[in-house]
């Protein structure tokens, strides 16, 4: 156990944590309803005193990415950030950004508005440092996101952006760089010019990586040529959302969200352990995002970390949670797969496999059930049949026989 955290609100008792965040709650969910027009149609007729636990919250509906920029194309020409925005351009929004879609993203003017600095604490960056931030300072906002953190711990930034390998090595070594902030790739290629110019870059000891996965035999790849890499899951939407620490055993939830793991296609939350998609409800009030839909899998990982945070712990990415799939040439959607298990009180678990060769699509929805009575797999198949207007098989299985990998729809096809 470490005693060095960036701030008291890393160990605190989980009980005032959970306390703190919900007496948050409706505060947040009046700042949605009344300065995001967009959330004061989401939230019609909900009232913010009521919502005071996680079971109150899972209620609302989650608002996804894809709703999200659905509604900024609908509303470009009035207001590009599609009513979710809570402030307007200006001294209170110094930039604007844009992520592909093309979706657009405001950054407020507090300090450390994307909460990037606790991770880049627990990365081993400390104030006065020089931070090598190969993050893209071009439309999309993983520059500023890294640099508004580092300069919020005092840290001095070289802003390299990405490309120009050999003059990433000349700043490294001219400028003499403590730590790299970055895509995980993009270090190993930095790390293998220098090797190739025969350039050591003794005081580069560091790294936080992010933007895609970071799987073990890169890290361990990584800490062989001499610098010791961690990682952290943000978005261009709502910052920094967990964050690896020394332990590297799983990511610490940052302190400044409130998360949720639900099974794909619903709002509906999944009991610790199990993998659904991350839903994240954000305190910003710039950006009042409220149980937003990351697409992005993941799941609570038990126990406390060993550095001594007591917040909760998700694995990581585990994949994307939008398994939309054709069938014979019709989309299949998770949503419809949950609206199927929904009718069926027996259901516990469903997960819809889709087999077979180009043009000879075939699908099973294999459920795990409490009991199966006498007729219930005709009636299933009946209902497969009315929601996506395809002919399916059904299978029951035992209990806690289906994989634990998020995937609600499993493409199973051979395209060879």
């Amino acid at each position: 156990m470490t005693t060095d955290f960036y701030d008291a609100l890393e160990v605190r008792d989980p009980a005032e944590r959970e306390r703190d965040l919900l007496a948050a709650l409706p505060k947040q969910i009046m700042q949605a309803q009344t300065a995001a027009p967009a959330f004061a149609k989401i939230l019609d007729g909900v009232k913010p005193a009521d919502i005071t636990s996680r079971e109150a919250l899972s209620r609302l509906p989650v608002t996804r990415k894809s709703e999200l920029l659905a509604l900024q194309k609908e509303r470009r020409a009035n207001d590009p950030f599609g009513g979710f925005a809570a402030i307007a351009r200006g001294s209170r929004m110094p930039r604007v950004f844009a992520s592909p879609g093309t979706i657009y993203e405001p950054e407020g003017e507090a300090r450390d508005y994307w909460r990037t600095a606790r991770a880049l604490h627990a990365a081993g960056f400390r104030s006065g440092e020089l931070v090598h931030n190969c993050f893209s300072y071009h439309m999309t906002p993983a520059g500023s996101i890294m640099e508004s953190g580092a300069h919020a711990m005092g840290c001095t930034v070289f802003a390299g952006g990405i490309g120009q390998t050999e003059q990433q090595v000349d700043a490294l070594v001219d400028l003499q760089a403590e730590g790299y902030v970055g895509t995980p790739s993009f270090l190993k290629i930095i790390l293998e010019k220098a090797a190739e110019l025969k350039t050591p870059l003794p005081r580069l000891k560091k790294a936080l990586v992010s933007g895609e996965a970071f799987p073990r035999s890169l890290r361990d790849w990584i800490d062989a040529h001499g610098v010791h890499g961690t990682q952290c899951y943000a978005t261009a939407d709502l910052g920094l959302v967990a964050y690896e620490t020394s332990a590297r055993e799983g990511l610490v939830l940052d302190e400044g969200v409130l998360v949720e793991i639900v099974r794909p296609g619903t709002g509906d939350p999944v009991p610790d352990g199990e993998v659904g998609e991350i839903v994240v409800t954000t305190f910003n009030r710039d950006y009042p995002l409220v149980r937003f839909g990351t697409g992005d899998l993941s799941s609570v990982l038990a126990g406390d970390c060993p550095t001594g945070r007591t917040n909760k712990r998700i694995k990581g990415w585990l994949g994307r949670a939008d398994q939309t799939t054709k069938v014979r040439g019709m989309f299949v959607h998770p949503s419809q797969v949950a609206d199927i298990a929904s009718r069926f009180p027996e259901v516990r678990r469903a997960r819809l496999v889709v087999e077979g060769e180009m043009g000879d699509d075939r699908m099973t929805l294999k459920l795990e059930c409490d009991g199966a009575p006498e007729g219930l797999e005709a009636r299933v198949a009946e209902t497969i049949r009315e929601v996506t207007k395809l002919r399916g098989a059904v299978e029951c299985v035992t209990p806690n026989s289906l994989p634990n990998d998020g995937k609600v729809i499993e493409d199973a096809r051979s395209y060879k």
